[in-house]
């Protein structure tokens, strides 16, 4: 099992209010598995990417990834965490605007101390498996969303990461560009990558082999495809 998640709460205080955006989540993912989150704004479904990205930390309940209890950790020993296990795709790309492709891939390995020369062939290795080849010097602002989009697929699984966490990946793209990124992503699931999307779309959802949904902090449906 590669996450296991029990009951899991998360309580933000907002003033005087508790708001409770995480009511009791269990849910188990193994590896190699594409599982889509689902729920309509304010279920929970951002929260609990945070959390499995490492990005937050539950109010109670417990989440192992790899068989480490990583709901407890510290800030420093959650960024070692994030930087080696776990890869993020973003609605918004979140690339650096001066930097080629290339150089953009490479940031993980800076942040993991790969030397210059490995950074560089894993780089273009990872590009050249995301379709990109071709661009790999070419700055963002060159680059259509599709491929800005690839760029950061590439560098979000340049660390070989245990798995791949994609917020709306397809968000910001038209459906044709979107259904192509969704095409890359079922690629590199068959290729042994696991994968959590969160997602609002049924038919991107439907690229996934589970869709566990969310309302109000709690899971009430969880079904295979």
């Amino acid at each position: 099992m590669l996450i296991e998640i029990r009951d899991l709460v998360k309580v933000y205080e907002m003033g005087d209010v508790q708001v409770r955006a995480l009511d009791g989540v269990s849910v188990d993912l193994d590896r190699g598995e594409f599982v889509a989150i689902m729920g309509p704004s304010g279920s929970g479904k951002s929260t609990l990417m945070n959390l499995i990205g490492c990005l937050d930390t539950p109010t109670s309940g417990t989440y192992r990834l790899n068989d480490q209890e990583v709901s407890r950790l510290d800030d420093d020993e959650l960024a070692r965490i994030r930087n080696k296990e776990i890869g993020f795709v973003f609605q918004t790309f979140n690339l650096l605007s001066r930097t080629s492709a290339l150089e953009n891939v490479e940031v993980p390995l800076v942040y993991a101390g790969v030397p210059r020369h490995e950074r560089h062939r894993r780089a273009k290795e990872m590009l050249e498996q995301c379709g990109l080849g071709d661009r790999m010097h070419h700055q963002p602002n060159e680059l259509s969303g599709g491929q800005r989009q690839r760029v950061a697929v590439a560098r979000a699984l340049v660390n070989n990461p245990s798995i791949l966490l994609a917020d709306e990946p397809t968000g910001n793209l038209d459906s044709r560009t979107g259904e192509e990124i969704m095409l890359l992503f079922d690629e590199l699931n068959r290729g042994g990558n696991t994968i959590v999307l969160v997602t609002h779309e049924e038919d991107i959802a439907r690229h996934a082999a589970r869709v566990v949904r969310l309302r109000d902090g709690q899971v009430v449906e969880e079904r295979r495809v």
